[in-house]
């Protein structure tokens, strides 16, 4: 066991405002040896692995978005690796749905002043006779984005996935930062296209235009543009090194009626070259410039600064919030940040130090955690940094006596530098790996005064082959671990080229994950992918359910009744029948040569007999299977091919049995999670409604649809429909097709057709007919929705901002 860890004596008492500081440091070596057999790790490898169109770029290339996005920074764009646990496939692998932030073509070209003024400056510093001044403005790439006889400076430095629930969908926002210092804001609103919201670099260089480059009105005015010095001062306040979000905070909005409101929003900060961090708000969901509410700037007082992250901590329902900076020369410290009208936070009065050695080792990356001490009985949270070959802990925790911060160093992990460093938030597990395809797991395990750490190695050339790595992240849950790679040293030489990859590798067992899925507090499917993916690998391969896991959903369903368990329950139910589905016996998207031939020999004139046609066909035959057999098909399989289905005919009935008993059973789900979605619509209509008010909503074809079948008896649904009807007076406000204006009918869930033959998909949200040529779809094309009108109350507006009902998944 590698263990790290020091006591802390308690601060002395504070008031009830804030508890005060107090530090306890103390560094101490660890270490290596064996892990507990309680923790082993057994990794394997997860195809497919996706290679990269360019060579990575940036020091930490890798981030793992909480709605299952990877993002990989490299020379010409951001790869987007979006893993979907697809419900109508039946192949093995993993499917990923592959997009790409591509860079700007233009340098970006950071705003200290006047264009002209600009201009003159630069030709003055590039022809200046004293060589400490042309050399450094020649050399430095911030000046010259452009290059001129250099290469041009492409590529991505660094990317940031926000919060769930950030963009217009709901979704995930991803901050860019490019090799040239521009920092922009990303959504993927079509799921092909990947859309810029907003250029920050542009907005902050106009804001300290307008305040001629001063942080307050306090400030004393600088030197002239002209000045080499001030020249240098203007661009590196306004230069990014690192930005992170922040978890979703509700705000308070005033309204025209001063009545008040809850707004969500989230915040962005950006820390700069000269150690200023500008803190940017905004308003939720973002949709550009117009959702940024403020922008306020923080003077930190680190030099040379490395890295950033947020430090978020709860204590008694009470949030404390605070911005945790590293530097190149090793200090970390946490600095207060004020969060002016958000609710539930508090901030600390004064800069909490963590580290403040100088001892030369960069903080290399940051990771702060959440974690509930078992001794202690309180929650804390745990930062660790990666710091050369080593990783520093703090441990902080607040209890009667005040703030107490434990620190220390874990030693004796890598013999090279770390280069990528990742935590799952879930359990406080922390995976470091170094350029020689050497990972460490890192368990903190608490001690009565603070915590030790459990690691084990994960070598990744027994699972690939001999590899480099260049950065590591891990999924959301814990399931999976995606690493950068490219090839290793081969009999002591290098490789002639380098092909990146992005390769995945279990971390989580089949039975670890669904009990994970069925013990969740999140109860989303489309928030556990990672999960379920591996739930529907062990499923494809086996080819049926595993009976504990039959057995515990239905106790699940049975006691709680949650619809999350009925989804997990259809979601199994249709991997299950994917698995039993054969597999087509060519590519459907390659072109047919037969039928091209037959099309040829139909076509007039060409006058062939029946003789040819059969001999053209015993042909093309023969060379097909002379070419399957060449792709390595076996003779004992070719044999068994040519043999009479015999034996065949009497199993497939039982198979075809099975298959539409699978159907059965997922009908039947389906037609719960609808009943159930009907009636919270039903609801819905029953609060927000008058009497005789007539809704876009279908209700009466609703109501009429829950109870036509004689065997659904429910007693909340028919009291609802009972006080619905009550309500409605006999009327019926039936829709109307908009082509031939007859009525349509509420038959169906999933359409609506008319008496003249017309087709109209219905909303699955709303159950409205969708009749116009643009509506939304799920994310795994389960369902359709409409997009909402202006003339929409807010109470459908908000119906039709919901997931899909069968999946969870979001609507585009």
């Amino acid at each position: 066991m590698a263990a790290a860890e020091c006591g802390g004596s308690l601060s002395p008492s504070a008031g009830e405002e804030e508890p005060p500081l107090g530090l306890d440091s103390v560094v101490e070596e660890a270490a290596a040896a064996a892990p507990s057999a309680g923790f082993r790790l057994t990794a394997v490898r997860r195809e497919p692995a996706v290679r990269l169109q360019h060579g990575v770029s940036g020091l930490e290339p890798l981030a793992w978005s909480e709605d299952h996005r990877v993002s990989v920074c490299t020379a010409r764009s951001i790869a987007v690796l979006e893993q979907l646990s697809d419900v109508h496939s039946g192949g093995q692998e993993m499917v990923i749905h592959r997009t790409a932030v591509p860079a700007p073509a233009a340098a970006c070209l950071l705003k200290v002043g006047p264009k002209k003024e600009v201009a003159e400056c630069k030709e003055k510093f590039a022809n200046s006779m004293d060589p400490t001044v042309s050399q450094t403005f020649m050399l430095d790439r911030v000046f010259n984005p452009e290059g001129k006889s250099l290469p041009p400076m492409r590529g991505f430095k660094y990317s940031s996935w926000s919060p769930l629930g950030c963009d217009a969908n709901g979704r995930c926002l991803l901050a860019a930062l490019t090799m040239d210092n521009r920092l922009t804001i990303h959504a993927n609103l079509n799921r092909l296209q990947w859309v810029q919201l907003v250029d920050l670099t542009e907005i902050y260089g106009e804001r300290l235009y307008e305040a001629s480059y001063k942080l307050s009105k306090a400030d004393t005015p600088r030197g002239e543009l002209g000045d080499f010095p001030e020249f240098q001062r203007r661009h590196s306040m306004q230069t990014p090194v690192r930005m992170e979000w922040s978890g979703i905070c509700t705000t308070q909005q005033v309204k025209h009626n001063n009545e008040c409101r809850d707004v969500g929003s989230v915040l962005l900060a950006v820390l700069f070259e000269n150690g200023n961090i500008a803190v940017w708000q905004f308003q939720l969901p973002f949709l550009g410039k117009e959702s940024i509410t403020s922008c306020n700037t923080i003077e930190s007082g680190i030099s040379s600064p490395s890295v950033l992250s947020w430090w978020e901590y709860e204590h008694n329902n009470r949030k404390m919030s605070g911005l945790i900076v590293g530097s190149a020369f090793g200090p970390v410290k946490i600095l207060p940040v004020n969060l002016k009208a958000v609710k539930g936070y508090f901030t600390l009065r004064q800069p909490v130090v963590l580290w403040q050695e100088m001892d030369q080792l960069p903080v290399h990356s940051i990771k702060c955690i959440p974690l509930y001490h078992p001794y202690q009985k309180c929650s804390c949270s745990l930062v660790v940094a990666a710091r050369g070959a080593y990783v520093f802990w703090c441990l902080l925790l607040i209890s009667k006596a005040g703030l107490n911060v434990h620190n220390s160093h874990v030693t004796g992990l890598h013999s090279l530098p770390i280069v990528s460093m990742t935590a799952d938030k879930q359990n406080g597990t922390v995976y470091t790996c170094s350029s020689d395809g050497k990972v460490r797991q890192l368990i903190p395990i608490f001690t009565d005064v603070a915590l030790k750490f459990e690691h084990q190695l994960i070598k990744l050339s027994e699972v690939f082959g001999s590899v480099r790595t260049h950065g590591i992240a891990v999924s959301p849950c814990g399931a999976y671990l995606a690493v950068i790679t490219t090839e290793g040293m081969t009999n002591g030489l290098h490789p002639v080229s380098k092909n990146y990859q992005v390769q995945f590798v279990t971390l989580k067992t089949f039975e670890e994950a669904a009990a994970q899925l069925l013990e969740s507090s999140v109860q989303n499917l489309f928030r556990q992918v990672d999960l379920t993916d591996l739930v529907r690998w062990k499923i494809l391969k086996d080819k049926h359910i595993p009976q504990f896991l039959q057995e515990a959903l239905d106790k699940k369903i049975e006691s709680c009744g949650s619809t999350y368990f009925w989804r997990l329950k259809l979601f199994l139910l249709r991997i299950l029948y994917q698995s039993m589905q054969k597999a087509p016996s060519e590519v459907m998207w390659r072109p047919s040569h037969e039928d091209t031939k037959i099309l040829i020999s139909d076509s007039p004139g060409m006058g062939s007999t029946e003789d040819d046609q059969e001999e053209g066909t015993s042909k093309q035959a023969s060379r097909q299977s002379l070419g399957d057999t060449g792709k390595g098909m076996d003779i004992d399989d070719t044999a068994d091919d040519s043999l009479p289905q015999s034996s065949d005919i009497g199993g497939r009935e039982p198979m075809e049995e099975k298959l539409l008993e699978i159907q059965a059973q997922i009908e039947a789900v389906e037609m719960h999670l609808t009943r159930e979605h009907m009636k919270r619509v039903l609801g819905e209509v029953y609060l927000h409604t008058w009497i005789t008010e007539n809704t876009s909503i279908p209700t009466r074809g609703v109501c009429d649809f829950l109870m036509s079948d004689a065997g659904y008896d429910d007693r909340t649904a028919r009291v609802l429909i009972g006080h619905i009807l009550k309500k409605m007076n006999k009327q019926t406000f039936p829709e109307h097709c908009s082509l031939c204006k007859e009525i349509l009918p509420f038959t169906d869930r999933k359409q609506a057709v008319c008496s003249n033959g017309h087709i109209w998909l219905r909303c699955f949200l709303t159950y409205q007919s969708c009749q116009s040529l643009v509506y939304r779809r799920c994310l795994l094309h389960d369902s359709i929705a409409r997009h909402p009108t202006p003339e929409d109350p807010e109470w459908i507006k908000r119906l039709l901002q919901g997931p899909c009902t069968f999946c969870d998944s979001p609507v585009f």
